[in-house]
């Protein structure tokens, strides 16, 4: 997984931007993932910002490896952050491409393979889709 590879230093709290730089990930996939993810939940300083412990950091690891890597759905991954601690998690993805056979589809001139192609669309889906409810949570209400 994603968690083992990241160093992440010996301190008690975190700022955004530290998280970021140690996730690779940006502040308003962060603060997105607050809002859909109640196992992520940074302290807030009395100034309001964030402050992340080392545990809320593997927590981002983790949905980044899930929803990029594992190609899970934002509802999928919550289930999954939930019923982390009943057993090792599913592998939808590759449940998903169980059976197919490695065929090769060209795409500009590169031969990409199927299930590595279905992995870029389904991140790319997941980030539209993070993209929408994020506008739609922003959109004023009609009357």
């Amino acid at each position: 997984m994603a968690s083992s590879a990241v160093e992440i230093p010996d301190k008690s709290f975190f700022k955004i931007g530290e998280v970021c730089r140690l996730t690779d990930t940006q502040p308003y996939v962060l603060r997105f993932w607050e809002s859909e993810f109640p196992t992520l939940a940074p302290q807030k300083a009395r100034s309001g910002q964030r402050l992340y412990r080392r545990a809320d950091i593997e927590v981002v690891l983790r949905i980044k490896h899930l929803l990029y890597e594992e190609s899970y759905t934002i509802a999928g991954a919550r289930k999954q952050l939930e019923h982390a601690d009943s057993g090792p998690p599913r592998r939808a993805a590759a449940a998903r491409t169980a059976g197919r056979k490695g065929t090769a589809k060209k795409r500009g001139g590169s031969v990409v393979s199927a299930p590595a192609e279905d992995k870029r669309l389904a991140r790319v889906r997941a980030e539209l889709r993070e993209l929408l409810d994020l506008l739609d949570s922003k959109r004023p209400a009609r009357r």
